[in-house]
C-alpha cells in the first residue's frame, strides 16, 4: 500500500522528457541532428559520385572552387583557390592551360597519418584500435602537391574513378599514366607511391600553385574543380591506410576521409550513425554578404560576414523507414526533413490556384517550407529515326506538336508528384544560364500567358494540328486506319497501372491509341541503343550548371545510334548543331544567351522532346534552424547552417511532455481495488488475536 502511494508521488513529480533518443549531456548543445536512409559506399573522393555520399565528403574535402551558396543562377567562387582560374590557349589552340593558385596557411584536420611514428604499425596494435583517432594526431599545411596527387589517383589501378574515361579525353597524359600503372604489379606492393609517376598534363609551379593542361578547349573543366574528384589528398593518408591490417578494421580512405574542410568525420557506423565534428584546424570562412533576390527578406543574409561554421557537431542517424523519420522530426528530434509521400497531405496544402503552403498544424509548430527545383529534367522523347513520329517532315512535326499540347504535364505533376514539379518549357533546367523565366520563358506552341501564368493551350488546337498532319480524328486520312503509337518505359511494379492508364488517356484526348511496352532497364537500354523505340521516357541530371550539359543531349553528333552518345532521340538539325558548336565553349554573355534562345526555339518547334517536367524538392525545417537554402549543385552546406539550441530544447520539452493521467488512473484504480482486501486482511488478523 505504502509502495503504491510512493509510486504515485514519483510518477506525478516527473517532468523530464522520456522519449529523447540522445544523451542527456547533449541537451542544449550546438549539435545539428539529421538522418540518412542509405549507407554510403564510397567516401574516397576519387570514387564517390552519389548524393548520399556527397553529404559527407563535401563537408570534409575542399576542392579549389565551390558554388556560391545563395546566388542563382549558380556561380563558381573560390574555396581554397585565390580566384576562379581562366583558360589560356597555347600552341595555336591545340591545348588549354589552367593555373590554380591556392591560399597559404590552410591546414589539414588532426589525423594520425601526419605523425611519422604511426607509419609502420604492427598488425597486433592495429587490431586493438577502435578508431584511427586513438593514435597520436598531427597536421600539416595544404600544398599544391596534394591536388596533383589526387589527379594522379584518377588513374590508379587500385581505384575505380567514374570520371577516368571522361578526364582521359582532356587531361594530357592521364590515359597514358593509367596504362603504365596497370602494367605494374601493384598488389605485390604495400603502397603505390604516385609521387614517383609523372603526369604530363599536371605540373607543379610552386608550393601553392599548379597547372593543368587540357587537349583543345573544354571551358566546363572549371566546374569539375568544384567537385571532390579534384580535392586534395595527402600522400601520407594513403600510405597510412595502406598498412597491413588496416583494411580488416575498415581503416581506409573509403571509410575515413582526411581533408581541410569545416568538419571531420569522427564516427562511421553506417548501420546506426555517422558523426561530423568541427575541424579544430579549420581557418574559418565568412558567410556570404549577398545572394539572390528575396534572400534578405527571408533572413538568409542575417549572418553576412560572420565566421563559419556555426554548428559544432552534426549527428546523422540511420533511418530505414520514412514514418519513424517523420515522427521524430515532428517531435523535434531531427532539425529538418523531406516530406514522405504518405504524409504529404499532413504537411502541405495546395490551393486551387496551385500555390503551395503548410498546413495549420505545421505552421503552429513554426515549421518552415523551402522548395527548390532540381537541376533535372524528365521528358517524353521521340525517336527521330522512326518513320511515323520522327524526322523533319511537316507531317511528323505537326503530329509531335499535337501530342505536346495534349499531354497535360500539369495534371501529371498534380496526380503523381503531389504538385512537386515544374513543367519544362525547354531543354534547360532551372538555375542554369540561358533559361528564361516568366512570360518570356513559356513554350508558345503549347502554352498561353493568361492571368499572369502559363496556361496549356486547349486540346482543340491539338486536334486541329493532328488533322493538318493527316490524322483527322486519329485516323490516317488516306487509309482510314487508326493511328497507333508505342511508348517504351521501364516498369516499377503493381503501382504502374494508374500511371499507364493516365498516359493512354492523354493520347485518347486526340483519338490516338497508345500501346505501352513495359520492360526492364536492360531491355529498355538495348532498344535505345539500337533505336528501335518510338516514344520513350528518360531523364537527365546536371553534372554541372552549364547550358552545354543539357543542350548536348540534342546535338546530332551525340546521336545514340550513330555514335553511342547521349542524344537518345537521335535528333539531327543542321542549324541547331551549328549553333551548339558556337555556344558550347562560350563564356556566359548576351551573345551566348541569343544563341541559346534560338536553339530553344528550334527545339520547341521540332519537339524531339514532347514536354516534360523538373522535379521540385520540398524540405521542412524547424524554426530554430537558420540559413537553410537548397543548393542543388553542391552539398557542402552544413557550414552555413545555424542552430538555436536553447529554443530547440524548450520546444522539445513542450512537445514531448509525458501524458501521465492514464498511468495515474491505473495506479489509483489499483490502490482503490486493494483497499477492501487490505481491510479484510487486517480484520482477520485482529480476530485471530482474541482469546478463546
Amino acid at each position: 500500500m505504502r509502495a503504491l502511494l510512493l509510486t504515485l508521488v514519483f510518477v506525478a513529480g516527473c517532468a523530464e522528457v522520456w522519449n529523447d533518443p540522445y544523451p542527456a549531456a547533449d541537451r542544449g548543445r550546438n549539435v545539428l541532428y539529421s538522418a540518412f536512409t542509405e549507407r554510403p559506399k564510397h567516401l574516397d573522393p576519387v570514387q564517390s559520385y552519389t548524393e548520399d555520399e556527397a553529404r559527407f565528403t563535401q563537408q570534409v574535402y575542399e576542392p579549389p572552387l565551390q558554388y556560391h551558396y545563395l546566388r542563382r543562377p549558380y556561380e563558381l567562387v573560390p574555396l581554397t583557390a585565390l580566384e576562379v582560374p581562366r583558360a589560356v590557349e597555347v600552341e595555336g589552340g591545340r591545348y588549354t592551360v589552367y593555373t590554380i593558385r591556392i591560399r597559404r596557411g590552410i591546414r589539414y584536420q588532426p589525423h594520425p597519418a601526419f605523425v611519422a611514428q604511426n607509419h609502420g604499425l604492427e598488425r597486433a596494435r592495429i587490431a586493438r584500435l577502435d578508431s584511427p583517432y586513438s593514435l597520436p594526431l598531427g597536421t600539416r599545411e595544404l600544398t599544391a602537391d596534394d591536388y596533383i596527387y589526387e589527379i594522379k589517383r584518377l588513374a590508379s589501378p587500385r581505384l575505380h574513378s567514374p570520371i577516368l574515361g571522361l578526364m582521359s579525353e582532356y587531361i594530357v597524359g592521364l590515359r597514358e599514366l593509367a596504362a603504365r600503372l596497370r602494367k605494374l604489379d601493384t598488389r605485390k606492393q604495400d603502397w603505390l607511391d604516385l609521387r614517383e609517376h609523372r603526369l604530363e598534363g599536371v605540373e607543379k609551379v610552386d608550393d601553392y600553385s599548379y597547372r593543368v593542361k587540357l587537349k583543345g578547349r573544354y571551358p566546363q573543366f572549371v566546374y569539375w574543380l568544384a567537385m571532390p574528384f579534384f580535392a586534395p589528398v595527402p600522400w601520407e593518408a594513403e600510405r597510412f591506410f595502406e598498412q597491413p591490417g588496416m583494411a580488416e578494421k575498415n581503416f581506409t580512405l573509403d571509410w575515413w576521409p582526411v581533408g581541410t574542410g569545416a568538419y571531420m568525420l569522427t564516427e562511421n557506423n553506417p548501420n546506426a550513425k555517422m558523426e561530423l565534428a568541427r575541424n579544430p584546424n579549420f581557418r574559418g570562412e565568412p558567410y556570404p554578404a549577398d545572394g539572390a533576390p528575396g534572400d534578405a527578406a527571408e533572413g538568409l543574409l542575417a549572418d553576412a560576414g560572420r565566421t563559419m561554421p556555426f554548428v559544432e557537431r552534426v549527428l546523422f542517424s540511420r533511418e530505414k523507414e520514412s514514418i519513424p523519420y517523420w515522427n521524430k522530426f515532428l517531435q523535434g528530434y531531427y532539425d529538418s526533413s523531406a516530406i514522405p509521400s504518405d504524409t504529404f497531405d499532413q504537411a502541405v496544402r495546395v490551393s486551387i490556384g496551385g500555390e503551395v503552403g503548410l498546413t495549420p498544424e505545421m505552421e503552429a509548430k513554426g515549421i518552415r517550407l523551402r522548395t527548390s527545383a532540381d537541376t533535372t529534367i524528365l521528358y517524353l522523347g521521340v525517336n527521330w529515326l522512326d518513320a511515323t513520329v520522327g524526322g523533319d517532315a511537316e507531317r511528323s512535326r505537326k503530329l509531335r506538336q499535337a501530342i505536346a499540347i495534349a499531354v497535360d504535364w500539369e495534371e501529371f505533376i498534380s496526380i503523381f508528384l503531389n504538385g512537386r514539379g515544374q513543367v519544362a518549357h525547354d531543354p534547360l533546367a532551372p538555375g542554369i544560364f540561358g533559361q528564361r523565366s516568366g512570360r518570356e520563358g513559356i513554350n508558345p506552341l503549347t502554352h498561353l500567358w493568361q492571368g499572369g501564368r502559363a496556361q496549356r493551350r486547349p486540346v482543340e488546337q491539338a486536334r486541329a494540328l493532328l488533322a493538318e498532319a493527316g490524322y483527322p480524328d486519329g485516323r490516317d486520312a488516306k487509309t482510314g486506319a487508326p493511328l497507333v503509337l508505342y511508348l517504351d518505359t521501364v516498369g516499377r511494379g503493381p503501382g504502374d497501372k494508374p500511371r499507364f492508364d493516365w498516359w493512354r488517356r492523354q493520347f485518347a484526348k486526340i483519338s490516338v491509341q497508345l500501346e505501352i511496352r513495359d520492360t526492364d532497364w536492360n531491355r529498355f537500354q538495348e532498344k535505345i541503343r539500337k533505336g528501335s523505340q518510338q516514344l520513350y521516357i528518360l531523364g537527365w541530371n546536371a553534372d554541372y550548371p552549364d547550358p552545354e550539359n543539357f543542350l548536348f543531349l540534342l546535338h546530332g553528333a551525340q546521336a545514340r545510334v550513330k555514335s553511342q552518345g547521349e542524344n537518345t532521340s537521335n535528333y539531327v538539325n543542321a542549324e541547331f548543331d551549328a549553333l551548339f558548336e558556337r555556344m558550347k565553349n562560350m563564356a556566359n554573355s548576351e551573345e551566348r544567351q541569343r544563341i541559346i534562345d534560338r536553339m530553344v526555339d528550334i527545339a520547341r518547334r521540332d519537339a524531339p522532346w514532347i514536354g516534360g517536367f523538373h522535379p521540385v524538392a520540398y524540405g521542412l525545417s524547424h524554426a530554430w534552424v537558420s540559413n537553410g537554402k537548397p543548393n542543388n549543385m553542391a552539398r557542402n552546406n552544413l557550414k552555413y547552417v545555424r542552430i538555436d539550441a536553447r529554443g530547440r530544447a524548450a520546444l522539445r520539452r513542450e512537445w514531448n511532455q509525458a501524458v501521465l493521467w492514464p498511468v495515474l488512473l491505473i495506479l489509483a484504480l489499483l490502490v482503490a481495488g486493494s483497499i477492501p482486501a487490505y481491510v479484510s486482511y487486517r480484520r482477520r488478523e485482529r480476530m485471530a488475536a482474541k482469546p478463546a
